[in-house]
């Protein structure tokens, strides 16, 4: 499966071990050039010295001549020669050159290969290989995704701190029907993202779809338990509110079916699975004998008529002058109010607007909640956001645009003046 990365790694040693090698191997080639050098030096001056004689004794030069220019010859000889030179060591060489070679050769490739299985992440790499060749795996090949399964789930076992990887572990034990090993799964991917209570929430609730479906629709302890872990967290996790409207409208308890699945809607308008959802709620209107009600938007409509007296907080909000040229005038807008002294949960106030609507000035009240439980009447002091984003998501994502009131605004039937909240910031992630 790792071919790739052995060859990568095979090449990145030998280049390794030709820098080791390579002084090693010719670190002494400027010293036999030299000496090579001196070398045909000395073959010149002795054949040179050998013409003379020959010409002294052939009568060409005198014996003045003969003397003078030997002894010029000799001090051009001494003059490629220091005089502080000392005679050259003789070194083994070779042989020394020979034996770091070799022991380079043996020790670095296996060096390599212990540190990194000590210290790399082969794990993550073949991992990821196996996510990798699952996710281009079909049912004609379920021998294979088997295979493939055990491996993965292996890789993770060893390296468990992979979200990535959890999920796409539960989602192929899901397709395999393999329903328990798919919730073991989801509650590993669970654990791995222990700090997000979001996150968490989502894997439980995935756990407990897959209870579900090794119980064949049947709401079983394990069911039941994954369900409330989840909700603890969030809820208004979405596999949990889908699982218990399923689980009303087999029990024929079509209004708390309904009740469930309209909050999906609310909650998670870009839900994938949207038309299913709404196609239960018209199915449970229909066992009631009754009309589904009219479409409603999924938040109320603003409020901006400001003259009905209502126990709220009035604001004005506008788009910063920075990012009037980088926001399309359709850009989903979604205001919310939350209580000052909670950040989480459900806000007690949202309505959906566009870009396009900006300047606003709007009251924000109890037509705008979202459950009756959790309205903006029940707490004296708010904060309120305004979003913009493209995905149409009320969740943040990076790229959106958002701005929020200075400090807390007191909630009050007293209109006042708009509160100011300019939308001044972009997510980065």
């Amino acid at each position: 499966m790792t071919e790739t990365f052995w060859i990568a790694a095979t090449v990145l040693i030998i280049i390794a071990l030709a820098f080791v090698l390579y002084p090693v191997m010719f670190h002494r080639r400027g010293a036999r050039q030299q000496t090579d050098l001196r070398n045909q030096n000395l073959m010149a001056y002795r054949s040179r010295m050998a013409e003379l004689e020959k010409e002294h004794q052939a009568g060409i030069i005198d014996k003045e001549s003969h003397r003078q220019l030997r002894d010029e010859l000799a001090g051009a000889m001494l003059d490629d020669v220091p005089d502080n030179e000392a005679p050259a060591k003789t070194v083994p060489g070779r042989k020394a050159a020979m034996a770091v070679a070799l022991f380079s050769i043996l020790v670095i490739p296996a060096a390599t290969v212990l540190l990194y299985e000590e210290w790399g992440s082969m794990d993550s790499v073949e991992a990821f290989v196996a996510m990798q060749e699952l996710g281009s795996s079909d049912d004609a090949r379920s021998a294979q995704m088997n295979e493939l399964t055990q491996q993965l789930r292996e890789r993770l076992e060893a390296s468990p701190d992979n979200p990535d990887g959890w999920a796409m572990l539960g989602q192929t034990y899901m397709r395999l029907e393999r329903h328990d090993d798919a919730a073991w799964a989801f509650r590993k991917l669970a654990d791995s993202v222990s700090s997000d209570d979001e996150s968490r929430a989502v894997a439980l609730g995935l756990a407990a779809q897959a209870q579900f479906f090794r119980s064949q629709g049947a709401m079983t302890e394990k069911v039941t338990s994954a369900i409330e872990e989840a909700r603890a967290l969030n809820p208004d996790e979405v596999n949990s509110l889908g699982l218990l409207g399923i689980h009303a409208f087999s029990q024929n308890n079509y209004r708390e079916a309904i009740r469930y699945w309209e909050r999906v809607q609310t909650v998670a308008p870009d839900h994938p699975q949207l038309a299913s959802i709404q196609g239960g709620i018209k199915e449970a209107y229909t066992r009631l004998g009754e009309q589904p009600p009219a479409a409603k938007p999924a938040f109320p409509a603003p409020n901006d008529g400001l003259e009905a007296q209502s126990v709220g907080v009035t604001v004005r909000v506008a788009l910063d002058d920075a990012f009037q040229k980088d926001v399309p005038a359709d850009t989903t807008l979604f205001l919310f109010a939350r209580a000052a002294n909670i950040q989480q949960g459900p806000p007690l106030a949202v309505v959906r607007l566009t870009a396009g609507d900006l300047p606003i000035e709007i009251r924000l009240d109890d037509s705008h909640a979202m459950a009756p439980q959790a309205v903006i009447s029940g707490v004296e002091e708010v904060v309120v956001t305004a979003r913009l984003t493209r995905s149409g998501n009320i969740n943040a994502q990076p790229g959106d645009w958002q701005g929020s009131t200075d400090s807390p605004i007191a909630v009050s039937e007293d209109q006042g003046s708009p509160v100011a909240l300019v939308i001044d910031q972009q997510l980065i992630d």
